[in-house]
């Protein structure tokens, strides 16, 4: 078993310091998220106290010291791979190969899904005196000892290569007969990963039990890390330079010289979780005159990226992306599906965010929310039976701010519309709907307000025409329904139609209504 030796602990508690004190300087933030929380400080004391000056002497010179030493302790250093228990717990370790305990069985009744109580993930450097320094994945653990447990086992898979590391701690039966009950902590500090890797972390039990797992996704640190940057060997390579030529759609890459007369690739990718290639990678050979390469690109996404990498083993992969702030690009992919009567909308990049259907009354109005619409904005996002009224949009809402796009705005989608005339019943208005197909719809009666939505009165049926009626110019009439023209003509109310057969349909609404006496059109 590993254990953590004086140096360490020393290191650990100038590290836990400088977080603390960093957080506490006037416009100072820490170089990277801190790993332990800060300690809380004492109260002052009030007043004068002997010996005042010559303290306030020693801590000026401890707090230099400290800040010197905290500038280098950006990153936890570990000496040597090592795996630890809580204190009292009789554990050992070993390096998994055992492909069984990737199956799971069924969990006893008494033990709960919560057994695994945490799991989390930090990046370490290992520095051997007169040697270069290497990053390792600090994993600490904790559960509830359970009598049907004999410990834990942790697994990093590289998601590039799909290579998978697992560590394993197993608890003596006799330690596991004393502490059944109590909380157990474990420590890896033995998975050796890469600059800038991404990792996929699981934590189960030993056995594993089905439904017992807890996964996390984790990005290890890239040359941009001032601690990485300055002691990781391969962040010394120079990184490229390129430049955007919005009009013929290229970016010109001028890659640097790389180490030992070896030869430089550049590509462009679309970074998801990890970045996918877009085309074949341009090679600049070591002999070759000119080190500038041109790569064409269709679209401006924010997640279309460069990369560079030399050609030497274990290179580290240089990045860049120059349209990380052009957003327009992604709301643009919307699609209509007149077979199945749905609207799509699947991101080109990764995105963060929410959609949802709206509806605009008029001409730069705002986009009035439809109920049951939201969807989060992670994947593709589908919408079954819509209804092609131009004013329905999709609405994305981001960190960086909303956008609206409404796709059946075009003279090329067919769409009902709603007319008022006087009704053949005295002191009634009719309300028409003509329609392109079969079709259902109601009416509302709604009195504006100053704050939206506007109150609106029970619905009423509109009542089905025979085919063939209607005036054939417009579109053929499919329903109607007659209104109380009193109520109708109050000043602020609206009349709002909308079509019932669709799951998701704008309204169209006619307000303040001249109410003709004679025959006419209110449209």
């Amino acid at each position: 078993m590993g254990s953590v030796s004086p140096g360490e602990q020393t290191h650990l508690r100038l590290s836990r310091l400088c977080l603390g004190w960093s957080r506490g300087l006037p416009g100072k933030q820490p170089s990277r998220a801190p790993r332990e929380p800060a300690p809380h400080p004492h109260p002052a004391v009030p007043g004068p106290q002997p010996g005042a000056g010559m303290l306030a002497g020693r801590a000026v010179l401890f707090l230099s010291l400290t800040w010197t030493t905290c500038r280098g302790l950006a990153m936890p250093r570990v000496t040597e791979c090592g795996v630890s228990c809580s204190p009292g717990f009789a554990c050992r370790s070993r390096v998994n190969r055992n492909i069984f305990n990737s199956f799971c069985r069924q969990a006893p009744r008494s033990l709960s899904p919560s057994v695994l109580e945490a799991l989390t993930l930090s990046t370490a450097m290992k520095c051997a005196p007169h040697d270069d320094c290497s990053l390792v994945l600090h994993v600490q653990a904790s559960l509830t000892l359970h009598e049907g447990l004999r410990g834990l086992e942790a697994c990093s898979m590289n998601v590039d290569t799909q290579e998978t590391r697992c560590q394993s701690v197993r608890v003596s039966r006799a330690s596991r007969r004393l502490q059944v009950g109590r909380q157990l902590q474990v420590h890896f500090d033995c998975f050796e990963v890469g600059v800038a890797q991404s990792l996929y972390v699981t934590l189960r039990t030993v056995p594993h039990f089905c439904g017992i797992q807890l996964d996390r996704q984790y990005h290890v640190e890239d040359c941009g890390d001032q601690d990485v940057g300055r002691n990781l060997p391969g962040c010394s390579a120079k990184k490229f330079s390129y430049r955007v030529d919005r009009d013929r759609k290229v970016v010109l890459v001028q890659a640097p010289e790389a180490p030992a007369g070896s030869d430089y690739y550049v590509r462009l990718c679309l970074k998801w979780f990890t970045c996918e290639d877009v085309g074949a990678p341009a090679r600049v050979t070591a002999n070759r005159l000119s080190r500038t390469v041109s790569l064409p690109y269709s679209r401006e996404l924010p997640c279309l990226c460069l990369e560079g990498w030399s050609a030497t083993p274990d290179a580290v992969r240089m990045q860049a992306c120059p349209f990380e702030d052009d957003t327009e690009a992604l709301w643009d992919a919307v699609h209509y599906h007149p077979g199945a009567q749905a609207l799509s909308w699947e991101p080109a990049c990764p995105v963060s965010g929410h959609v949802s259907l709206c509806w605009r009354p008029g001409p730069g109005a705002l986009c009035h929310h439809l109920e049951h619409s939201g969807r989060a904005a992670e994947g593709r996002v589908q919408y079954p039976r819509v209804d092609t009224q131009p004013q329905l949009c999709l609405k994305f809402s981001t960190s960086r701010g909303f956008w609206v796009r409404c796709p059946f705005k075009g003279q090329r989608f067919q769409a009902w519309k709603m007319t008022v005339q006087p009704a053949a019943s005295q002191g009634h208005l009719r309300v028409t709907f003509f329609s392109p197909e079969a079709a259902h719809f109601q009416v509302y009666l709604c009195q504006q307000r100053k704050m939206w939505p506007p109150a609106c009165r029970p619905a009423l049926w509109a009542t089905a025409l025979p085919p063939a009626s209607g005036d054939f110019m417009a579109g053929p009439a499919v329903a109607f329904v007659d209104v109380p023209r009193d109520e109708a003509c109050v000043p602020n109310t609206c009349i709002q139609g909308r079509r019932t057969d669709m799951l998701f349909s704008a309204p169209q609404q006619l307000c303040d209504l001249r109410c003709p006496a004679s025959q006419g059109t209110a449209d």
